[in-house]
């Protein structure tokens, strides 16, 4: 390394220094060596002092060349020479600016006002009430579908479903910037893209579309957009493929191998998602079936009539399947046939059997499931024309049938059939179900018809122990037979309990039960044994006394109608009195029952119109 020519002066005056003081050593004068000291302090000092003196002047010229910025030179020529260099500008914070928004010395991006109010909407969008569990899928599919399109710079994501029976594509939901160019027809599997990611099974990515090719590859937009790269993937869920999530753009050269990756993450969420819908689906589906059918215990119709038969059952079918419409098939143990007694058209402009229609057993759906006792189910009626109930039916509907027999212990007591205007809409989930349900349906309809059956057979009332309207009728049309062949007199009272305050509101609970046996007590006290007593209805209560005159029974009646005044009921921790109205009727020229209660019956409502609490009789 060479040494700079300033290098060596110095170190040839700091030299000078060392040498005098070694010249000291070696003299032995006194003056000499101190006339030699005196030198080498004034040379240390003056050295120290030009040292410094040269230091500061430097900076003070450093100074003045900073601060110096020249004005307008002059030459002794005309021309100016210029060097033009870049401004540049130095960011500083002042008072001015907002310290807090300041990170690292950079100041924070430009927030809209309407930042947070546009953030909250899109985080806290609801799902609609009334929007059924797949709409509520397809409603986050949007959102994912957005999000899809947004993160990979797409010109439109869409979703498309597969059917596996049908071997079709349909258009699922899209996002797009050409929606109003995406058709939504069901796309048959041919050579296109999508049906090669269906037939294959794998991803597909296309780079370089050729604006020729473009309508063959890409099916799904109704004309040709300037469409260069593609990029799909299967969507399975539980191992089965059900679709394919796509995406397309107008560059070429959008999507690679790592968009593939990414777009199987999205699958997954998606069948995730479909997973946690779909188990949430058969919950409620299970729960909402399970209050149908227990509905019908709770129920306090009787069903031993067909009317609450027919209304129970509709009702009950309604909420455990979804139908467009809906028969139940009843039989008639009089005329020994099958007829149409409910049907629910939930249609307005498509035509469907009337109630009443009499079902042909032969070459019929109906009759088919009848004879058989098994399910008969059509996944599309349009296919072949098949006669549902009756050769005259007038049925407009296409789509799927499913009729299931209410068989119990080998007797067939009913078909009840669905109809719904989406063709393979019925599944074997569901006709098992509702083949399992119609068992309880059909333990139901025989329990009533048995129920029914021995209440033919009894002559009492099983609540009162009385005589039922039916034995009633059938021994007093005996009695006045004999009275006729006798020449004898008889008459017809009917008592019925006069109406009283509201019983849900004025007591706590329903007296109706309590006041029928305590009256009842108080008329077989005044009753003898010979005499017909019977409960001919709800509140009214009938009694046929043989060989009695009109007048006696009169008499017997007001002491009836007084003592039953004049009885405290306990009705809920207070004491109550009730009364009763009470039609005569003398059997006198009567020789048959309906003409005798029809007499009993008027004298009975000219009691009642009097207020109640009186005695009325005709002769």
């Amino acid at each position: 390394m060479k040494l700079e020519k300033i290098n060596i002066k110095k170190i040839l005056i700091f030299t000078i220094i060392p040498i005098l003081i070694f010249i000291t050593f070696l003299t032995n004068d006194l003056i000499l060596k101190i006339i030699i000291s005196l030198i080498t302090t004034i040379y240390i000092g003056f050295i120290i002092f030009l040292r410094k003196s040269l230091k500061t002047d430097r900076i003070l010229d450093e100074k003045l060349i900073y601060d110096y910025s020249p004005e307008k030179v002059e030459s002794e020529f005309q021309d100016e020479f210029k060097i033009v260099s870049k401004h540049k500008d130095f960011e500083t914070i002042t008072s001015n600016d907002d310290l807090a928004s300041t990170i690292l010395g950079k100041k924070e991006f430009f927030k809209p006002h309407d930042l947070k109010n546009n953030y909250d909407n899109i985080v806290k969008e609801e799902i609609p009430d009334e929007f059924s569990y797949d709409e509520q899928f397809m409603f986050i599919l949007d959102k994912i579908l957005t999000v899809v399109k947004d993160a990979f710079l797409a010109h439109s994501a869409l979703f498309f479903w597969y059917n596996d029976q049908t071997k079709k594509i349909s258009l699922g939901r899209y996002v797009s910037s050409s929606a109003e160019n995406i058709i939504s027809k069901k796309l048959d599997l041919e050579d296109d893209i999508l049906s090669k990611i269906i037939q294959k099974q794998e991803p597909e990515i296309l780079s370089n579309i050729l604006h020729t090719a473009e309508k063959d590859v890409i099916r799904y937009y109704d004309k040709e957009i300037g469409i260069k790269s593609f990029i799909g993937v299967p969507f399975f869920h539980e191992k089965k493929l059900y679709g394919i999530l796509a995406a397309d753009s107008k560059t070429e050269d959008s999507f690679g191998i790592e968009t593939i990756y990414s777009f199987g993450r999205f699958v997954r969420v998606f069948s995730i998602i479909l997973s946690l819908f779909s188990e949430k689906f058969d919950e409620s589906l299970a729960e909402k079936r399970l209050k149908a059918i227990t509905g019908i215990l709770n129920s306090d119709k009787d069903l031993e009539t067909q009317d609450n038969l027919n209304e129970i059952i509709g009702k009950t079918f309604k909420n455990i399947f979804n139908w467009d419409a809906f028969a139940f098939i009843a039989f008639d143990r009089v005329e020994k046939k099958f007829y149409a007694s409910k049907v629910i058209n939930n249609t307005s402009s498509l035509r469907y059997i009337g109630e009443g229609l009499e079902i042909d057993l032969n070459n019929t759906l109906v009759g088919k499931s009848v004879i058989s006792g098994l399910p008969v189910r059509i996944d599309d009626t349009s296919s072949s024309q098949y006669i549902r109930y009756n050769s005259v039916e007038n049925i407009s509907f296409e789509g799927s049938f499913l009729a299931i027999p209410l068989v119990y212990e080998e007797q067939n007591y009913g078909v009840v059939c669905f109809e719904n205007l989406k063709k393979n809409s019925i599944t074997n989930n569901d006709t098992k179900f509702l083949l399992s349900a119609s068992k309880i349906f059909s333990f139901i309809i025989h329990s009533s018809a048995t129920s029914k059956a021995l209440k033919e057979l009894i002559d009492v009332d099983s609540e009162t122990l009385a005589l039922n309207n039916r034995a009633f009728k059938e021994r007093v049309s005996c009695e006045l037979q004999k009275c006729l062949q006798l020449s004898v007199p008889s008459v017809l009272a009917l008592i019925k309990i006069d109406d009283f305050l509201d019983q849900g509101s004025f007591f706590e609970t329903n007296p109706l039960k309590k006041i029928i046996f305590t009256i009842i007590g108080i008329i077989k006290e005044e009753i003898k044994p010979w005499d017909l007593f019977s409960r001919y209805d709800d509140r009214i209560f009938g009694v046929y006394f043989f060989n009695a005159q009109l007048n006696d029974v009169l008499l017997w009646a007001e002491k009836l109608r007084t003592k039953i005044a004049r009885k405290p009921i306990a009705v809920a921790s207070k004491q109550t009195t009730f009364t009763v109205s009470i039609g005569i009727a003398s059997a006198y020229n009567k020789n048959n029952f309906e003409t005798l209660i029809d007499a009993a019956n008027l004298a009975l409502q000219k009691a009642v119109e009097r207020g109640g609490n009186t005695v009325k009789s005709i002769a």
